[in-house]
């Protein structure tokens, strides 16, 4: 068993369960500990089962349940050394410990085997993952939220991975004719902010391959994009080059069933 899901995704906030047969880890807990824990339960997934918990950066809509998850539950946190100094004051006691992991580099949890690549967000140490089960590489899971464009590293990352989750955060025009003041479209648009529907349409385009089975759109706007117009763009360019995966788009207040990576 290697599964995922995508237990809320937004600017409200944002957790992912990866589990297999032995180990179940949430990359960050971006809300209160109590909405994550009825997440997980949804898909009747015991919150006792947690293994660990990884963070990606220091946003609060990625950090705020974890400190609470990690004492509840008894856990370990796993962050980087430079993500921990301007956050750990918001994370509180960790009586489970943390580990420092680095970007770039590789690490496990259980059986989960973990690669932390750099990501381009307005952060100061902001990663993006792909995670795998120690002794099968023919299963691959990326994840690549909260980026302001596509780098060389992040399609490589992503090259044969069978199943993706992927940022589609905001319509270009909904953005522009939005409510957002000036500075915060800006902010949104740049290098350092966040990857717009068109934008994830051509990640997909560099990195599809006949293995890549799922493809969950991720880290919608609630003002600034519609699940309906990231699904018909990503849906007609996979009609074009006649590609059958599974697509999904993630939401902000219900899990997604639990995904066969």
């Amino acid at each position: 068993m290697f599964q995922t899901s995508v237990l809320a995704s937004g600017s409200k906030g944002n957790s992912i369960l990866i589990r297999t047969g032995k180990s179940a880890i949430l990359l960050d807990a971006g809300l209160s500990g109590k909405k994550i824990i009825e997440l997980l339960k949804s898909i009747n997934v015991s919150p006792e089962s947690l293994n660990a918990i990884v963070i990606s950066h220091e946003h609060g809509d990625h950090i705020q349940g974890a400190g609470i998850l990690c004492r509840k539950l008894n856990i370990p946190l796993y962050i980087t050394m430079l993500t921990h100094s301007v956050c750990s004051y918001r994370l509180g006691k960790l009586p489970a410990g943390k580990t420092y992991f680095e970007t770039g580099k590789e690490f496990e949890i259980g059986d989960i085997k973990i690669k932390a690549f750099q990501s381009s967000h307005d952060v100061i140490d902001g990663c993006n993952f792909v995670f795998w089960k120690k002794g099968d590489n023919k299963r691959k899971l990326a994840i690549a939220t909260d980026l302001g464009y596509s780098s060389r590293l992040m399609l490589h990352n992503l090259q044969d991975c069978t199943t993706i989750i992927l940022e589609s955060n905001h319509d270009v025009k909904m953005l522009l004719d939005g409510p957002y003041p000036p500075h915060l479209k800006q902010r949104i648009k740049s290098r350092q902010g966040h990857l717009s529907n068109e934008q994830a349409v051509g990640v997909v385009t560099q990195v599809i391959h006949p293995g890549l089975k799922n493809l969950i759109l991720a880290h919608l706007s609630e003002k600034n994009n519609l699940p309906k117009k990231a699904e018909k763009l990503m849906n007609n360019f996979l009609k074009e080059v006649d590609h059958n995966l599974n697509l999904q788009v993630s939401s902000q207040y219900e899990a997604t069933e639990l995904i066969d990576v």
